[in-house]
């Protein structure tokens, strides 16, 4: 049985492959269509997942969406009625709407074949069950508590449950206009990061200040005694102007969410190119702080509803690695699982995993801890590429390749970074979610003082509050972290031990942490054995890991990390077993 999960019409676009509940292939728009957060329709995403099971569109069985337009069809009905939104809010969500119910007329038109030949029976699942479903039905849990929390989805910005075996049991959720998505999202608009998916750099930007507008936030949002929140819907535009936002074809945008009364509050917003003040940061501090403490709320609460000790958390505001990692101190719960795409693009697996565990009542598969599931490349096909770019004069003239074994190509590598390298880190199946965990990434020496300027002089040219993280040996993580867990999909933060902040200062946050990859042998056994090597020769068993790319969705084919590292200063390119140096 085939089953092709979908997230579409919705920022972070994205497809998998699933055959008899088995994950076979799935990645995001954007890394094929080379736009960040791609929103849309995920044609691309959906034929490379095809591909890699081998099958036509004509073979699925089932296609589920991770929307479902008639969940809390009457309280939209009612919202609109009671709020007047407004008539080109209603356009667009009946636009949306309308799409979502069309899966088989797009990709019909995808494939050019006729609806007719398309046997796949479409199933719409509701936004937050595909949450739930994309972080339980893959943990270790027999049996966990469930959170699933994030802007809107289906009118619904916050859900929880309770799993046990192959059933979800939703208990309790929070519908529109509230949200803690919003709430973040508002002030990361106000603090003047204005792009989709702009949240890290408030989380990036938190430490460096005091939570001093903690009084004031506590007129924006309040705790209920129920364990769930509620805005102060003055502050923010979405509940009765309604708000614009462009989920088709291309880059997401959503307008300025807050109201004139945050400006009344905390006076004028900042523009994206004025200067940082301490004010600024003492705000980010404070969102940060206080979404901290709202979740912390939901989950104590949930605990001692379910009785359980482990817990599962999906959503756009499960990417905030520096709360997950304060989970277990801050809450009763002894262990907590969050998926590689905790965001919207894994509930393309979450809609396919809940159709087959939850509906049809199938065993659920091995847990998943790597999240290497999109495109891969052998070292045959990557020379190809190489070749026929050399035919390319002037960039013949400025590379040279070879093809080394293990031994030799570890060894070459971990020289380069002990030299103030910065490497471009191309192998095996690409990364599910946002983070380049080991095969698509650039790497460098942790060790070194001056490794954000080497960065950013040499490809980033990010903002410089924002760190860096550490890719860890799993068997080493006590040694340098406290308090940390299993970390496979860099999704927490964790304090460094203090002993350790100058031997890897390229790594450790101003507030002294780092957000961690526990790398594991059995799941990346050549970037294990990379570190592993970068170990002997320095008694460090961590790298300084970031993504693999320059402003850009992270690298997916061997030419767009050749690219990169022609229009960059990056000093070698690793793909496979292929090193790539400047002459």
């Amino acid at each position: 049985m085939y089953i092709l999960g979908l997230n579409a019409y919705h920022g972070d676009s994205s497809a998998c492959i699933l055959k008899d509940g088995k994950l076979i292939a799935a990645t995001e728009e954007e890394r094929i269509r080379r736009i960040k957060h791609w929103a849309g329709f995920p044609t691309e995403a959906i034929k490379f997942c095809l591909k890699e099971a081998n099958i036509s569109i004509e073979e699925v069985d089932y296609i589920t969406i991770s929307r479902n337009p008639s969940a809390n069809l009457h309280k939209k009905i009612i919202h609109t009625i009671k709020k007047g939104v407004s008539l080109n809010t209603l356009i667009n969500r009946f636009t949306n709407s309308r799409k979502v119910s069309n899966i088989k007329e797009e990709l019909s038109s995808a494939f050019d074949i006729p609806i007719s030949k398309i046997k796949g029976e479409v199933k719409n699942i509701e936004h937050h069950r595909s949450h739930l479903a994309s972080a339980f039905f893959v943990s270790p849990f027999e049996e966990a508590a469930l959170l699933s929390i994030d802007g809107f989805g289906d009118f619904t910005s916050t859900m929880t449950g309770k799993g046990k075996e192959n059933q979800i049991v939703v208990l309790d959720n929070v519908i529109y206009p509230h949200s803690l998505g919003i709430f973040y999202t508002a002030f990361t608009q106000y603090l003047g990061f204005d792009k989709y998916g702009d949240e890290y750099k408030v989380m990036g930007l938190a430490p460096y200040g005091e939570p001093t507008y903690l009084k004031e936030l506590e007129d924006v949002i309040f705790l209920l005694p129920n364990g769930l929140f509620e805005l102060n819907t003055t502050y923010f535009k979405h509940a009765k102007e309604g708000v614009t936002m462009a989920w088709e074809s291309g880059y997401p945008t959503i307008e300025a969410i807050f109201s004139d009364k945050m400006i009344e509050k905390f006076g004028k917003m900042r523009t994206k190119d004025e200067k940082l003040t301490q004010k600024h940061i003492n705000l980010a501090t404070s969102v940060q702080r206080m979404t901290e403490k709202i979740i912390f709320h939901i989950l104590t609460h949930l605990h001692k509803k379910t009785g359980l000790d482990n817990l599962c958390v999906a959503g756009g505001v499960a990417q905030n690695s520096v709360a997950n990692g304060k989970i277990l101190k801050n809450t009763p719960f002894k262990n907590v699982y969050i998926p590689s795409a905790g965001h919207d693009a894994g509930t393309a697996l979450g809609s396919a995993l809940f159709f087959y565990n939850q509906e049809l009542k199938k065993p659920r598969v091995e847990p998943i801890w790597h999240a290497y599931t999109g495109s891969k490349y052998s070292d045959l096909e990557i020379e190809v590429i190489l070749k026929h770019e050399k035919l390319t004069k002037e960039i013949a003239k400025n590379i040279q390749y070879s093809i080394l074994s293990d031994d030799e190509l570890y060894k070459i590598v971990v020289d380069s970074i002990l030299n103030a390298g910065v490497i471009g880190w191309f192998q095996g199946s690409a990364e599910f979610g946002p983070r380049a965990l080991g095969n698509r990434s650039i790497l460098v020496d942790p060790r070194r003082k001056d490794a954000k300027e080497l960065l950013n002089q040499k490809i980033k040219r990010r903002e410089s509050f924002r760190p860096f993280a550490p890719s860890i040996l799993e068997e080493y993580v006590e040694e340098y972290f406290e308090n940390a867990d299993k970390v496979p999909f860099m999704e927490k933060v964790y304090p460094i031990k203090a002993e350790k902040h100058n031997i890897i200062p390229a790594v450790t946050h101003v507030d002294g942490t780092g957000r961690l990859q526990t790398v594991s042998k059995s799941t990346n056994p050549r970037y294990h054995e990379l570190i592993n090597t970068f170990r002997k020769k320095t008694d460090v068993p961590l790298l300084l890991n970031t993504s693999f790319n320059e402003n850009e969705p992270i690298v997916n084919t061997p030419q767009e990390a050749l690219n990169c590292f022609l229009r960059t200063k990056m000093d070698i390119l690793v793909l496979g077993n292929i090193v790539v140096k400047r002459k």
